[in-house]
């Protein structure tokens, strides 16, 4: 078995299953960003759909997230520079 984990989101508390901090985590954003480094769009579009998933289940789990803050969490980091 590899010793290697993914840094991808638990649910339904959207934590990085690799390193526990909340998704996504540095190593996420690098991951998604040269995954979709040729359509920033179509990775806002997948973006925007995971947040609205987070969104529900965090709501559910009465954490108390604002919805303003996971916009930045899931999307803000990701809008094109300059």
């Amino acid at each position: 078995m590899s010793r290697h984990r993914e840094h991808v989101p638990t649910r339904p508390t959207w934590r990085c299953q690799a390193c526990g901090i909340g998704w996504p985590c540095s190593a996420a954003k690098l991951r998604l960003l040269a995954e979709y480094r040729h359509d920033r769009v179509a990775l806002t579009v997948y973006l925007v759909t995971l947040q609205a998933e987070a969104a529900e289940e965090l709501a559910g789990s009465g954490c108390g997230r604002s919805p303003a803050g996971l916009m930045d969490r899931f999307v803000s980091w990701a809008r094109p520079r300059g």
